[in-house]
């Protein structure tokens, strides 16, 4: 069964990513994170997780590399549905000897992160049960610990595998690189209506930071490239708003056209105008204030 988070009214549904070298990102998302290929053309493939498609990858040879230093994707969560899931997913990259950037306790949740191999940050996760959460008032408590592997590891047997990802498999969440935080904070806050605690961490050099509450405990995060390079120690570069695609799926036609007017309404400036489809649905695209391009879709074939 799907997780909690991403049976909410309102959650990620899908990403695109614009890749120089289709195989081989292909390979990576199909090998590494056991996602199936639902679809294929000659410049594209789509994978998910049970018969559901959420990775979209689009074949462009002259794209540029990632740079961390521009706004765009920082990483792209996967959501495990249950924690023996992720502990046979620990098994089956470390029988293969994919190697990880890091792993954090959370408090909410137990991550693994790596990047693919065109430099796109991914995080591998499983929530801890929602009423174990805490919460004061609105505010959500996440922390950034050191993570027990063991224990989770202590969920299967020693001999079990990972041949293809659960069918509950989903994106929890995005988290993107931004120019100016405030902005950005205004235009998802007031101009989309997410709800916001604002902008924290501002206490340190560097440490602000927003996050939108989606549903069910799914965060949209804002960082500013600014912070990312001086974290990182590169200088800030250009954006670029063909590199990655955000989706937002809806239920009906009239849901995509309000989406896409409320966008417009907050200062976004609207790429592509709702229109019909090939695949028989309705679909629109908008970039934010920092160029990242969203897609607003309602398809027929899916339960949004």
């Amino acid at each position: 069964m799907p997780t909690f988070a991403s049976r909410t009214p309102l959650h990620i549904g899908a990403i695109g990513l614009a890749v120089r070298d289709l195989e081989r990102l292909t390979s990576f998302y199909r090998d590494v994170l056991g996602l199936a290929v639902v679809d294929r053309a000659k410049d594209a493939t789509a994978l998910g997780a049970g018969g559901v498609p959420f990775v979209y990858l689009e074949h462009r040879p002259n794209a540029n590399p990632d740079d961390p230093r521009s706004a765009g994707l920082y990483h792209t969560a996967f959501l495990m549905p249950t924690r023996g899931d992720l502990a046979r997913w620990i098994l089956h990259v470390a029988r293969h000897k994919v190697p990880l950037t890091g792993a954090s306790d959370h408090a909410v949740s137990e991550a693994f992160y790596l990047d693919d191999p065109e430099g796109n940050g991914v995080e591998v996760y499983c929530d801890r049960p929602a009423e174990t959460w805490e919460w004061t008032g609105r505010d959500l408590k996440i922390t950034t610990d050191p993570l027990d592997v063991d224990s989770i590891l202590r969920e299967v047997a020693p001999t079990a595998t990972y041949q293809d990802a659960p069918e509950g498999l989903r994106i929890g969440h995005v988290h993107l690189r931004v120019g100016d935080v405030a902005r950005a904070e205004a235009f998802y806050r007031d101009g989309l209506g997410l709800e916001t605690e604002g902008i924290v961490g501002t206490e340190f050099e560097h440490g602000a930071v927003a996050f939108f509450d989606l549903e069910g405990g799914c965060k949209l995060a804002l960082w500013p490239r600014a912070s990312l390079a001086h974290d990182t120690k590169l200088a800030v570069g250009p954006r670029s708003a063909t590199e990655l695609s955000l989706g937002h799926n809806v239920a009906s036609k009239a849901e995509v056209d309000a989406a896409m007017g409320q966008a417009r309404r907050a200062g976004a400036i609207i790429v592509k105008p709702a229109q019909d489809t090939f695949y028989g649905g309705y679909a629109g695209y908008f970039e934010d204030p920092d160029g990242h391009l969203w897609e607003v879709a309602w398809n027929p074939a899916w339960q949004a």
